[in-house]
């Protein structure tokens, strides 16, 4: 899903199939994002297709988005799920067209002429090959390997096969020079996926993307949500704990953006005790956690409980904030 607060903005369409991306400002760069960011644009600038593989939640989409805008052609977006069929990305015929010319220059004689041809509509793949546009491909393992088959042609040889056009002549058409694709994907084991054919993935370069590091997650929660640094580091720690070694959830940093978010606009505190606090955390944690069975009894509200406890302070306990006004009123007097 892309969410509008933190990919780049978007400007009005620029044609009927694509947008014009623009870099966001808050986007949150550290050097670990620069470095992927760094990476991406060396392949694209060579060329290549770049493919971002990782779990949910580590920014693909985001990192996709920020890149097309640095690149700075218009984007066509393409979103893989099980239905899309080939003629979904290249186009396919509409119907037809007839036209019929009468001839009656000589007035005792009337020459008729029909005529029927085919009316293609060109879809989003065909539409940026043409026009030489930035591809996003989003989740792409969503459709079937037979559908992406269309891609082997257009990423090795720079050549998009339109088989519905081969009646008029027109069954192969010329990639623009200008074309570029990112990739994203989710893992194999993941419900809904596909497994990719060695094929098209040989065509890419792959940036697998993990979680990031501690620093990147906090500069992320804290622009996503606004709650200040250091009750960010709490929640983050938090997500971090639970999918830790001993935990091994797939809680991803999206979960703790809604739990920052919703306790920042409520004026809550990530606080242990807090019964309304630890209630958001079961709520929005529940769907990544709630699998995990110790003895095949669920253990997640204790799981929840002990996390809480071994990484927020008491309730009660000062805030940043609060502590940096006691120590400036002390110094005052």
């Amino acid at each position: 899903m892309i969410n509008e607060n933190i990919i780049s903005d978007l400007n009005q369409p620029a044609g009927e199939n694509n947008i014009v991306p623009e870099a966001s400002d808050g986007f949150v760069v550290t050097p670990f994002i620069k470095d992927v960011i760094d990476r991406a644009m060396l392949y694209l600038n060579a060329g290549y297709p770049v493919h971002f593989a990782g779990p949910s939640g580590t920014g693909k989409t985001t990192l996709a988005f920020h890149l097309a805008a640095q690149w700075g052609r218009a984007v066509t977006l393409l979103q893989g799920n099980e239905e899309l069929v080939t003629s979904d990305l290249t186009g396919k015929d509409i119907g037809y067209r007839k036209s019929k010319l009468i001839d009656n220059y000589i007035h005792s004689v009337v020459k008729t002429e029909e005529q029927m041809s085919r009316v293609w509509v060109d879809n989003r793949l065909t539409t940026a090959c043409r026009k030489g546009d930035m591809l996003i491909y989003d989740e792409f393992n969503r459709s079937k390997a037979e559908t992406n088959n269309v891609l082997l042609s257009v990423l090795a040889e720079g050549i998009l096969n339109l088989p519905g056009l081969r009646g008029s002549g027109e069954g192969y058409m010329d990639v623009h020079p200008s074309f570029r694709a990112i990739f994203t994907s989710n893992p194999e084991e993941y419900a809904g996926t596909h497994k990719t054919q060695d094929a098209l993935i040989d065509r890419m370069i792959t940036i697998k993307l993990d979680h990031p590091d501690r620093n990147t997650e906090i500069e992320i929660l804290h622009s996503r949500s606004g709650l200040d640094k250091v009750e960010s580091a709490y929640i983050v720690d938090l997500i971090r704990e639970l999918r830790g070694e001993e935990h091994k959830s797939k809680t991803s940093l999206r979960a703790g953006i809604a739990i920052a978010k919703i306790i920042n606009q409520q004026g809550i505190k990530p606080r242990s005790g807090d019964k309304l606090f630890q209630a958001i955390c079961y709520d929005t944690l529940s769907m990544e956690t709630a699998k995990i069975q110790h003895a095949g009894r669920s253990i997640f509200y204790e799981m929840i409980d002990d996390v809480i406890r071994n990484i927020c302070p008491p309730l009660g306990a000062e805030t940043a904030n609060q502590r940096q006004a006691r120590k400036i009123k002390a110094v005052e007097k």
